[in-house]
């Protein structure tokens, strides 16, 4: 039985259709019994393993290229659900047409984008053929493939072990094998296999049919994937007086592809990239690893056709099913306006209202400007901001966050942080008439300011149809066609009133 044992690999699974990983080299770890070259060792009880025969090397004109032969990778990742990938290894291919399977590429490849091309040899390297493999060897697919054949099935007792064929007659919610005349239903044991199933690969593959015109090349395969992203999160910590923020950026890379990039050229694309998408469900990634990247290389940016892109200045490993962050920015001492907005999206101008408003909150905003003069002008990938502020002790603590769009340099950012404690506002209709399509009524917006400093208030008022503010307390601003600003300053501990009319037209 040693010799017999021997010449079996640890590819195992019990009866139910569980499958065990290899423990270590020349051996398998599965339900009940560890599995090594020179025998058996009894752990808890015998159950069910399948082994097989390893697979023979490729020969002939059958050859296999795996990251062993990788020179470089690069991969570019946008933010949505996409990466490029530029896999460059060494090839030694005999004259003719041969057949190469390229091992190591991601299993969420679109296989319609994969191209191929010689670097130093262009004109003796053609593609005839081009095949993406993703059978992948596992222990149910090797049961499904010797379904109506004849097994061996392996048991084990004080008496040593014993061997007899059976038939595999099912699998549907375990197996079903047929020996001597008999029926058994997930029997105990170890299934094993004469040879390997065609068609059955250990990893995802490309397989190309190349006529080749020399023997030595620099190959680049070239392809599109799912299952990578990045975001960006911001970090902004506020100053003792409000009127200035530190900012720092981070960026955060899943890689869900089914394939690892070892010492890879990163670059990240931020834009709204046309796709047509089709759902992809991906499990939940493993890992997460932080890189701060101060003084150590970061990224660099610059405009790549309408979008903008983030180029790493150093090599990065991204593991399959891991979630990366990075440093992107950094910048001191932006200057800040800290705001306060009173707005409503109710259409109160064309109903009478019923009863004052209280519901509607004052909300606190930060406003900075992306310039150069404020210590920013980097276009920013859009991205959660969090602000912090320390306080009394020292300690940071949270304000509140915001998500912003791409923003590029000399456009202004707004931040909202939540609503003011000490600032209400309150709505009252003081009048109402409607004449046909024609509404006219009055409003008294009253602000209570309950902090110890005077504060400016913002009443940002949506309008529609064809309107006319006729009387007006406070002067206004027309932001829009269809949107008006009334700034209203509030003394400290002190109260001010909004009263203006309005006549809309339908």
């Amino acid at each position: 039985m040693r010799l017999f044992k021997s010449r079996f690999e640890g590819i195992c699974a019990d009866a139910g259709g569980r499958r065990h990983s290899n423990s270590r080299a020349g051996g398998c770890l599965f339900h009940g019994w560890r599995f090594h070259i020179g025998g058996f060792v009894p752990m808890l009880a015998a159950a069910a393993c399948l082994c097989l025969p390893a697979q023979a090397p490729a020969s002939g004109n059958e050859l296999k290229s795996t990251l062993k032969d990788q020179k470089s990778v690069s991969v570019t990742v946008y933010n949505s659900n996409l990466g490029v990938v530029k896999d460059v290894r060494s090839l030694t291919l005999p004259k003719g047409v041969v057949s190469l399977t390229f091992e190591g590429v991601a299993s969420l490849i679109d296989p319609t984008s994969v191209h191929i091309r010689s670097l130093d040899r262009p004109l003796d390297l053609d593609v005839l053929e081009q095949n993406f493999e993703y059978d992948l060897i596992s222990p149910e697919k090797l049961m499904e493939k010797y379904l109506g054949r004849e097994i061996e099935l392996v048991t084990k007792d004080d008496s040593g072990e014993h061997t007899k064929t059976a038939r595999l007659l099912g699998i549907e919610r375990g197996y079903v094998y047929e020996s001597d005349g008999k029926i058994a239903g997930n029997p105990p044991g170890r299934v094993v296999m004469p040879a390997l199933p065609e068609g059955l690969i250990s990893q995802p593959s490309l397989i190309w049919l190349l006529d080749a015109g020399s023997r030595e090349h620099t190959v680049e395969a070239s392809y599109l994937t799912a299952g990578m992203t990045w975001r960006a999160n911001y970090v902004a910590v506020l100053s003792e007086d409000d009127r200035a923020l530190d900012l720092s950026g981070w960026v955060t890379i899943d890689n869900r592809s089914g394939a690892a990039y070892n010492n890879a050229s990163l670059k990240l694309i931020a834009g709204d990239v046309n796709r047509i998408e089709q759902p992809v469900q991906y499990a939940k990634a493993t890992a997460v690893m932080a890189e701060d990247m101060l003084g150590r290389g970061g990224f660099e940016e610059k405009a790549f056709f309408e979008y903008h892109m983030y180029n790493l200045q150093r090599t990065t490993t991204l593991k399959d099913n891991q979630t990366k962050q990075i440093r992107l920015m950094d910048a001191a001492g932006i200057a800040v306006e800290k705001r306060f907005v009173y707005s409503s999206q109710h259409p109160y101008f064309f109903y009478m209202m019923g009863d004052v408003d209280k519901d509607t909150k004052v909300g606190v905003f930060l406003s900075l400007e992306n310039a150069k003069k404020n210590n920013l002008g980097m276009p920013l990938p859009k991205g959660v901001v969090r602000v912090f502020k320390k306080d009394d002790d020292g300690a940071l603590e949270f304000l509140g966050e915001d998500q912003i769009d791409h923003t590029p340099e000399d456009e202004t950012i707004r931040i909202k942080l939540g609503n003011a404690f000490d600032i209400v506002a309150e709505r009252v209709q003081t009048d109402f008439k409607q004449y046909r399509n024609t509404f006219e009524s009055a409003y008294k917006i009253t602000v209570r300011n309950h902090k110890d400093e005077r504060v400016v208030v913002s009443v940002v008022e949506h309008l529609a149809g064809d309107w006319k503010i006729m009387e007006n307390t406070h002067e206004y601003v027309k932001e829009s066609a269809f949107k008006v600003r009334f700034d209203v300053p509030v003394e400290k501990k002190g109260e001010a009133e909004l009263v203006y009319r309005i006549s809309i037209k339908r």
